[in-house]
């Protein structure tokens, strides 16, 4: 079994890491760790340095448990909510985790909504987790 948890190092991000470990802890599934970076010449070095150091502390929070767990730094030219719903695809996932923040409906129209991307497109179930 392998569970996608879409990462970017915020709370609700890492509430969705906790609830993903709990699950794979309980299932004995593999879990796979993205975050998504745009790229071209929008990204900077500090974003990209965020990111590595994000997914470094997934991996150790997977690792506390002995839950294999693999993290990529994915940088193909897309939206986040795209580039998770073809990861899973790619990857035959079976599960994916992604944290809810709370937006305004003028937020959600303006800046768009990765999360419902997901859980429209998702070729799997898809468990969103609220801000804690």
């Amino acid at each position: 079994m392998k569970f996608l948890v879409g990462y970017n190092g915020s709370a609700v991000s890492r509430a969705a890491l906790s609830l993903a470990r709990t699950y794979a802890d309980l299932f004995g599934a593999e879990v796979l760790v993205i975050t998504s970076l745009a790229g071209g010449l929008g990204e900077n070095p500090e974003d990209i340095g965020k990111a590595s150091k994000d997914l470094d502390y997934a991996e150790k929070f997977f690792q506390e448990k002995n839950i294999p767990c693999q993290a990529f730094q994915l940088v193909r030219g897309m939206s986040p909510g795209e580039d998770l719903v073809v990861f899973a695809k790619e990857n035959n996932v079976d599960q994916i985790f992604v944290g809810i923040e709370k937006k305004s409906k003028t937020q959600k129209i303006i800046l768009g909504s990765n999360a419902q991307y997901i859980i429209l497109k998702a070729p799997c179930p898809v468990v969103s987790v609220n801000s804690p």
